[in-house]
């Protein structure tokens, strides 16, 4: 049943709600846009080939990621009514939707760095280990998450339709724990990527004085092609 309250104290959460409305709307139009565009491209190029793997992460990756766009809007547009249950269904879609992109960005990424560093099996054992990890923490950590999720709640707060959810303890202290352990693992990926670059430029350089970036970008791009080529 919804809730009703015209406080004016809830002001500052409408408002925030509101703004982050306008990014979930925006991210949502332009992933369209760029899909209406790209469709007939995306068609031709990957549906019709041979597909691997990272074909395969690839448009799962996409097309989740306009479902968990839909979800962002149904939760935090406040001219959408929402009951109850399906709040605390589109949460949980939400919630694990992007526990699973997640994990597609980072095999993609383990495929791409792996390729970066020409296929080395000390690097490719170190970002395993630590995407096992980092990953193995956080689904077990989303799991308590939802499994002290109660219920789902609808406000209607000075005519805005707002969606809360209740659980049985404080969850913050362990969504700061996915956040930092996100952060962790982004970090080791952006030092490695940036490690491999600098090398690769250095290496460039001292073997030709000029056409040092377009040199740069054509090792960069013939050590990830195959990947997708295959």
């Amino acid at each position: 049943m919804p809730i009703v309250l015209n406080d004016s104290s809830w002001s500052p959460d409408i408002n925030a709600n509101r703004i982050f409305s306008y990014f979930a709307v925006a991210a949502f139009a332009g992933g369209m846009y760029d899909w209406t565009l790209t469709f007939g491209k995306e068609v031709e190029l990957i549906w019709r080939q041979r597909w691997s793997l990272v074909t395969f992460l690839y448009i799962s990756a996409r097309y989740l990621g306009m479902l968990y766009s839909v979800t962002q809007m149904l939760l935090n547009i406040p001219t959408i009514p929402l009951t109850d249950v399906v709040s605390l269904i589109v949460y949980f879609t939400q919630n694990w939707t992007n526990n699973t992109i997640t994990v597609i960005l980072d095999v993609i990424m383990i495929t791409r760095l792996h390729a970066m560093y020409q296929r080395s099996r000390k690097v490719l054992i170190l970002l395993g280990v630590v995407f096992l990890v980092v990953n193995i923490a956080n689904i077990a950590i989303s799991a308590i998450i939802t499994n002290h999720t109660i219920s789902g709640e609808e406000l209607i707060l000075s005519g805005t339709y707002q969606c809360t959810m209740n659980s049985e303890a404080d969850l913050a202290p362990l969504a700061s724990m996915i956040w930092i352990l996100w952060t962790v693992w982004e970090v080791l990926a952006l030092c490695l990527a940036v490690w491999i670059a600098v090398k690769h430029f250095r290496e460039l350089r001292r073997q030709s004085a000029g056409g040092i970036l377009g040199d740069c970008f054509t090792v960069l791009m013939k050590s990830h092609v195959g990947y997708f080529a295959r």
